[in-house]
């Protein structure tokens, strides 16, 4: 599985706020910060999994994620001002300072999409 992870950093913005936005969601990412694009890459969801089971949104994540479902990956947005206090929002719309946007990419993608939000073997 792999998890790319690609952003607009707008001038009017502080590029460590961003880095620390996506970061929060996807800490193991390696970002590359070239002019006003950062983009990273992963191969780890346990902390966008834990964010989803801690805030109980993991039935709007699998909504999302299948819609966004395109051969063997998955592409959606999120917001940057919500991931920069550590928590999730799904971006329907475009925001005037831009989303963070996020491909999950893995050769069975809507086993890889069960297993981020499923709920099976943990306790309520």
């Amino acid at each position: 599985m792999k998890v790319v992870v690609e952003t607009i950093c707008k001038p009017t913005e502080d590029k460590d706020k961003i880095k620390k936005a996506v970061l929060n969601i996807f800490p193991e990412l390696r970002i590359d910060d070239k002019g006003n694009r950062m983009t990273g890459a992963s191969s780890s969801l346990d902390r966008f999994k834990e964010i989803l089971r801690n805030h109980r949104i993991r039935d709007t994540a699998r909504t999302i994620l299948l819609r966004g479902e395109k051969g063997n990956k998955t592409i959606f947005k999120l917001n940057k001002q919500v991931a920069f206090v550590g928590k999730i929002c799904f971006a329907e719309e475009s925001h005037p300072l831009g989303d963070i946007w996020v491909t999950i990419e893995g050769e069975n993608i809507d086993s890889i999409i069960e297993e981020i939000t499923s709920i099976k073997g943990e306790e309520k």
